[in-house]
Parts: C-alpha cells; sequence; structure tokens
C-alpha cells in the first residue's frame, strides 16, 4: 500500500517527531544525548534548515524547524540514520532504532508557531518530569538565556521579548494546540487533544454545559478523532449523551 504524501507547509515551518520504535527508550544516558544534539546541530546546519525548538524525551524527540529550501525529508532522515548508527554501535542494539518515518505538521500561522514551541518545552511537564527551566534537555533554556542551537530571534519578536516568554510559558490555560498525524487518537494523548479541539473551554466544565453549546464541543472533540469511549472517560458525560449530542450538533 503506498505511503500517504506529506503535508508541505507553505511557511516552511514544520513540527516534526522522532519516535523510538515500538516507544524504545533511544538515549541510554547523557553521552546519548549529547551526540543527538550534535548531529541535529550538523545536520540541520548542512542542510540549510533552522532548529527553532526542540526537546529530548526519553523515547521521542519533538522539533520544530524553518525548511526554505525543501530540504526537510532528507535532513531529518539522514539525522535519523547518523543517530541510529551511534546508538546501535555504542549499545548493541540490533535493527531499527526510530518508528519508521518521521511525523511531521504543517506550522502555517504565528499562533500556531507559538503553541507549537510551548507545547514542545511543555513536554517535560507533561511527562511529570520537571518544571521547564529545571529540564535541560529542551531549548527551553536558550529561549531565556544563551542561545547555542535554537534560532531564538522570531520567538522572542513575536511575542515581545525573554520576560514575555516567560509569562507565556507559564500561562495555565491549554494552549489549544497539540501534535497529531493520524486519524486514531492515542489514549495517552487524548487530554491533550480534547483540551486543543474545545479550546479556550476546559474538558471538565463540559457536564455542567446545557445544549447547542455542550453539543458543539462533543462534536468538536469527535471531529479531532477521538472514539466515544474516549470522551465519556474525559468529560464524565455519559455515553448516549456523547452520541446524541453529537448528532445533534450535526443536525441529525
Amino acid at each position: 500500500m503506498p505511503r500517504r504524501a506529506r503535508r508541505s507547509s507553505e511557511s516552511g515551518y514544520y513540527h516534526v517527531m522522532l519516535r523510538g520504535n515500538g516507544r524504545q527508550v533511544i538515549f541510554e544516558d547523557d553521552l546519548d544525548r549529547r551526540e543527538f544534539l550534535r548531529e541535529l546541530s550538523e545536520t540541520m546546519a548542512q542542510s540549510g534548515v533552522s532548529i527553532v525548538a526542540w526537546c529530548l524525551m526519553s523515547n521521542h524527540v519533538h522539533l520544530l524547524l524553518a525548511d526554505e529550501q525543501g530540504s526537510l525529508s532528507t535532513a531529518v532522515h539522514h539525522l535519523a540514520t547518523r543517530y541510529a548508527r551511534h546508538f546501535n554501535g555504542r549499545t548493541g542494539h540490533v535493527g531499527s532504532v526510530f518508528d519508521g518515518r518521521f511525523k511531521s505538521v504543517p506550522v502555517e500561522s504565528d499562533v500556531q508557531l507559538l503553541a507549537a514551541v510551548r507545547y514542545i518545552h511543555e513536554n517535560p511537564v507533561r511527562a511529570g518530569a520537571c518544571a521547564g527551566l529545571d529540564y535541560p534537555w529542551s531549548s527551553y533554556r536558550e529561549y531565556v538565556g544563551v542561545p547555542e542551537l535554537a534560532d531564538v530571534g522570531l520567538v522572542l519578536d513575536l511575542v515581545g521579548g525573554r520576560e514575555a516568554f516567560v509569562r507565556l510559558s507559564a500561562e495555565g490555560r491549554p494552549s489549544g494546540y497539540c501534535f497529531r498525524t493520524g486519524a486514531r487518537v492515542p489514549e495517552e494523548d487524548a487530554p491533550q487533544v480534547a483540551c486543543a479541539a474545545i479550546y479556550p473551554l476546559d474538558v471538565s466544565e463540559l457536564r455542567t454545559l446545557e445544549g447547542p453549546r455542550r453539543n458543539r464541543a462533543l462534536l468538536a472533540m469527535r471531529e479531532a478523532g477521538l472514539s466515544v469511549r474516549q470522551m465519556e472517560r474525559l468529560t464524565g458525560i455519559g455515553r448516549y449523551a456523547v452520541e446524541k449530542g453529537v448528532l445533534l450538533a450535526r443536525g441529525e
């Protein structure tokens, strides 16, 4: 079966994710992380791709990249290949390190760009690792300190400087953004997808809403790819009410 063509970005900006094959750990220690960052810096520089934001987690990587020359696929493929060679050689691992081809989402507006940067830096927070400033393996420290890998100028200009960036990053409310490339929503991503689908509403509010407003929110969650079972679990609204609300919002 032919693979679906990758969605292209008119702006040249992409949110990219590399995940370990079978969700395996891809960084055994800090030496691996430093090697990945070295390969990232060299590969993107050679390909003419700018690094806007990045975050390394135990079994996946988020990158926000600016690709003005149309070389994204080649650049990320080379990065994955070079790092896999290092990882397999150092650990004795045999086989694929990364899960198929990388995932990417086009970033087409300033609002989406800022939300994507915040989403990337919040990965350690959502995983319960630590606060953004305390996490050493993301570009957050570059935005509030000295840039090394990331080109921080555009984002800081958009928000009005470092202090404004810190305030934006510390906002408690959802950004309305979630990294999604497929129709099915994995269980671990369901809460974030739900928040993004009904932003600026909160999922906990839906049980208190009545009529068309609640139905529209339920429809938005369903169209975002959430199953009825996931919606029932996240909202506390019964299955029958969820199904009925979606049908009413569709005018059926």
